[in-house]
């Protein structure tokens, strides 16, 4: 099936198949990534906006 698009690929078709291999590559590694990372640190991760001890002050509005 390969054999196929290899064989009649003209000038500009190369770049859209490198742009197809890139973008399937891309959503593979983050795909791994995702499977591979520690539920903790997902955890930790979705929990810190809600976690924000720091409060700003309106001091400088004077």
């Amino acid at each position: 099936m390969f054999k196929q698009f290899t064989e009649n690929i003209s000038g500009n078709q190369v770049y859209l198949i490198t742009s197809l291999a890139i973008f399937l590559l891309f959503f593979i590694v983050v795909t791994v990534m995702l499977l591979r990372s520690r539920k903790d640190h997902n955890d930790y991760m979705s929990d810190m906006p809600l976690n924000d001890s720091f409060v700003e002050s309106d001091t400088t509005l004077s």
